[in-house]
């Protein structure tokens, strides 16, 4: 069958007319108004990865400045038996540096470390005196000072513990159950310093016996600090 050219010629010019409008449409107009939009986005991206950079990177300084090294204020030791006296101790316990006190020293670049123990008698003895030092040279002790300590609890049994004021930066006193055994703990400048006392004798202790030697062992722990202090 044979068409009329001109209607033919109209249709196909409103189609292509359609379709040059919605191209139109579709495409930027103009090269300069193109590239903007195409910006856009990648200044939006860019934006949010400064400000997040910038958040991380606070969180991190923040983060290490909690784990930087701390400024140590005590000496390092090298003979811990000869600085820790136990003038106090000593009075209620008698001489506990004559029966061959027991000195060691372990200097870790992480943590230098010093243990003291001492006792009241040569064979058998009525209290022993266990000191330690710990000066932390990479990380802060404090976050993880107030930490129980496990070997107590769980080979002693459940005891107390109290905080101590005026010694050091913290202190705690922990004590078994009977008062077998007494843990003084102070955490000052980047040190800690850990003072155990037991023997067969503090088993059955009075209450006023297990207070003096409370008051003994923050006295003694007071002049160690002082003996040490930088």
């Amino acid at each position: 069958m044979i068409t009329d050219p001109e209607l033919d010629g109209v249709g196909e010019s409103g189609r292509t007319g359609e379709r040059a409008e919605q191209a139109e449409e579709l495409a930027p107009r103009g090269r300069a108004d193109g590239a903007a939009g195409a910006r856009r986005p990648l200044l939006w991206a860019l934006g949010g990865a400064v400000i997040a950079s910038a958040l991380w990177a606070g969180g991190l300084y923040a983060f290490g400045d909690r784990l930087a090294a701390p400024g140590i204020s005590y000496r390092a030791t090298e003979n811990l038996c000869e600085d820790f006296r136990a003038r106090a101790l000593e009075k209620i316990a008698g001489d506990l540096h004559r029966y061959e006190p027991m000195n060691q020293q372990n200097d870790h670049p992480a943590v230098r470390g010093a243990t003291c123990a001492l006792r009241n008698g040569e064979t058998q003895s009525t209290l022993t005196v266990r000191v330690r030092v710990d000066l932390h040279r990479k990380t802060d002790p404090g976050p993880e000072f107030d930490v129980p300590s496990l070997w107590l609890a769980a080979d002693l049994g459940k005891g107390r513990t109290e905080s101590v004021r005026g010694l050091g930066e913290r202190a705690v006193v922990f004590a078994t159950r009977g008062d077998s055994t007494i843990q003084l703990r102070v955490l000052d400048g980047g040190a800690v310093f850990t003072l155990e006392t037991y023997g067969n004798g503090m088993g059955g202790t009075t209450p006023a016996d297990s207070a003096a030697i409370r008051a003994a062992m923050v006295q003694d722990a007071r002049e160690l600090l002082a003996a040490l202090k930088k």
